[in-house]
């Protein structure tokens, strides 16, 4: 199962305590102090990782707590600091704290990565407390307790391009036809539950990851449907290329569909709507598809591709239109 949001508790580990002790040495009856300082409780640091791919490894555990330090200990031994707890994410996921209400940090690279809750500072043993006129201190400090939050993990697809359109509109198997992704396809709406990647090769020099995300319905700005997972995924996406569905299974009428998600799009995030975009009817092979193509290329006053995933007819011209719309953006 896919996962791309989770939220879980995360402490860090609790300071060890300082030592009071008394050298006892032979000959040396009037020993002075020599507690040690207790060690740093363990921080708990999220990390984007290069090859993690989704949230599946966190969301099996609730709770994340890092080690505590060890005690200090007579003959001014110092306890040991604990390691701290990594979480490994994929790039691109979001650490949210959620009694605050605010990002600690957008992990959007790999290598990245935030200390969500510090370890408690270690306590001070009796030798802290020596002084010219305090020679036998038995004075010492308890460890701090570690940092505790509770946070959300949020995963959105980084993705060069995002497929969007009401559900079958044919995303997965434009992505299956430019891509070795396998998503699962099917002749009903809904076939996408998570999003899919797959990188397309435009040349020899260049390419680029194409994103197909669930299929988006009215109300989805608002959570309504696959809502929110539809649309925090499209956010990061360079461009965004919209498949019209020529003759909709609801009846629904197509150019009135592209304007709904665009509405949708609109009422999320205005930035999206400023995003590049291609426009594209599928399904090329249905007798209302060159309709509905020139009847939004009429409304918008701009090119509006047509394509068959099935067929191949239009692919070609599609995919230059990514690559000129992505431009630099296309990677080697």
């Amino acid at each position: 199962m896919f996962v791309d949001q989770v939220e879980i508790e995360v402490e860090g580990g609790r300071g060890g305590d300082g030592c009071v002790s008394f050298r006892r040495e032979k000959y040396v009856p009037r020993g002075g102090p020599d507690g040690g300082d207790g060690g740093a409780g363990g921080s708990v640091i999220v990390v984007a990782e290069e090859g993690v791919d989704s949230l599946n490894s966190v969301a099996h555990r609730k709770a994340w707590r890092a080690k505590s330090g060890q005690h200090g200990e007579g003959s001014d031994r110092h306890g040991r600091s604990a390691d701290d707890l990594r979480i490994l994410v994929p790039p691109g996921t979001v650490v949210v704290d959620l009694r605050g209400g605010f990002v600690l940090k957008d992990l959007a690279a790999p290598g990245e990565q935030v200390n969500v809750a510090r370890g408690g500072k270690g306590g001070k043993g009796n030798k802290r407390f020596t002084t010219a006129t305090h020679r036998a201190p038995r004075e010492f400090t308890r460890g701090d307790p570690g940092e505790a939050r509770r946070i959300r993990l949020e995963l959105k697809v980084i993705a060069d391009v995002g497929l969007l359109g009401k559900p079958n509109a044919g995303k997965s198997t434009l992505l299956s036809r430019l891509s070795r992704a396998r998503p699962e396809i099917a002749g009903y709406p809904f076939t996408t539950k998570r999003p899919n990647l797959g990188r397309v090769q435009v040349d020899a020099d260049r390419s680029f990851i194409l994103a197909d995300i669930p299929g988006l319905i009215e109300g989805a700005h608002a959570g309504a449907g696959l809502g929110h997972e539809f649309l925090r995924h499209i956010e990061r996406a360079g461009i965004l290329v919209h498949l019209v569905e020529p003759q909709p299974l609801d009846g629904t009428d197509p150019a009135e569909n592209y304007r709904a998600i665009r509405e949708e799009l609109r009422q999320y995030n205005p930035a999206l709507v400023d995003r590049p975009e291609v426009v594209a009817v599928s399904k090329a092979d249905l007798p209302e598809a060159k309709t509905v193509r020139d009847q939004l290329a009429r409304e918008l006053d701009r090119e509006v591709h047509l394509f068959s995933a099935v067929t191949g007819k239009g692919l070609n011209t599609l995919l230059g239109a990514m690559a000129h719309a992505l431009g630099p953006r296309a990677s080697s």
